[in-house]
């Protein structure tokens, strides 16, 4: 009888652990965590703004024909100068300017392939005068608004930060004052030229990233002044280049 007591309480005591065992509650095992990687695909637009400063170099010249006056009609290219008066005066104007730009990335594993175009408010202006009579002179030269149309090529040694050289299309709205040896002239003109630079620019977070950005713009020569007494000829020119350093906030769609 006592075996058979023992061997019935052993019984009821493991179906009472297969119970316990059978509502134990079934949890999942949490799912793997996907990192959130970044990408510069994608269009984005943003401000920028900075500072400018260049080098106008203007270029005068008076000449006429050597001995006897050439007969009338006698071709150009018959006909041999001498130089009466050269000299290059040169002013060093400079600003702050202010922006917006446009542009879109194409991403290939750590290379990036861009376009991006904007455009800049400012105004780089200085003046210059000198010579001696009767050969004297003065002028005023400003760039108010100028842009850029660029290609921009980077590398992304880490995922959110590019580094990048860029190149391409500039131009500006260029305005000149002049008086050389007594003749004056006024130019305003919208001239073309190339830019080129580089930059850097890291990811904040998916949508917004910060840059800084080195431009050289050089609109090649304006011809600001052409006249003529006799057969005497003054002529000036101006080479305009200038240095551009800004920084951008962009948001990326």
């Amino acid at each position: 009888m006592r075996i058979t007591a023992l061997t019935a309480c052993a019984l009821l005591a493991s179906s009472g652990a297969f119970a316990a065992d059978a509502i134990v509650p079934y949890v999942p095992e949490p799912a793997p965590v996907v990192a959130d990687t970044f990408s510069w695909n994608g269009g984005y637009v943003g401000l920028n703004a900075g500072y400018a400063w260049g080098k106008f170099k203007h270029n005068v010249e008076t000449k006429r024909p050597e001995g006897k006056s050439p007969l009338p009609g006698t071709p150009e290219s018959e006909i041999d100068y001498e130089i009466l008066d050269a000299a290059t005066y040169s002013s060093s104007p400079s600003g702050f300017i202010g922006g917006v730009q446009i542009g879109y990335n194409w991403q290939f594993d750590q290379f990036v392939f861009g376009l991006e175009t904007d455009f800049q408010g400012g105004r780089l202006k200085d003046s210059v005068s000198g010579g001696v009579a009767p050969y004297t002179f003065n002028a005023e030269t400003k760039i108010d608004w100028f842009g850029t149309a660029r290609v921009r090529l980077g590398y992304v040694p880490t995922e959110r930060l590019m580094i990048y050289a860029t190149g391409g299309l500039a131009y500006a709205h260029v305005k000149s004052y002049m008086n050389y040896a007594g003749y004056e002239s006024a130019v305003s003109k919208t001239k073309t030229g190339y830019t080129v630079g580089g930059g850097a620019e890291y990811a904040i977070d998916n949508h917004w990233s910060l840059k800084t950005e080195y431009l050289f713009t050089d609109l090649g020569k304006i011809d600001t002044l052409n006249a003529q007494r006799g057969y005497t000829k003054f002529s000036a020119e101006t080479k305009a280049n200038f240095h551009t350093v800004r920084v951008g906030l962009n948001y990326k769609f």
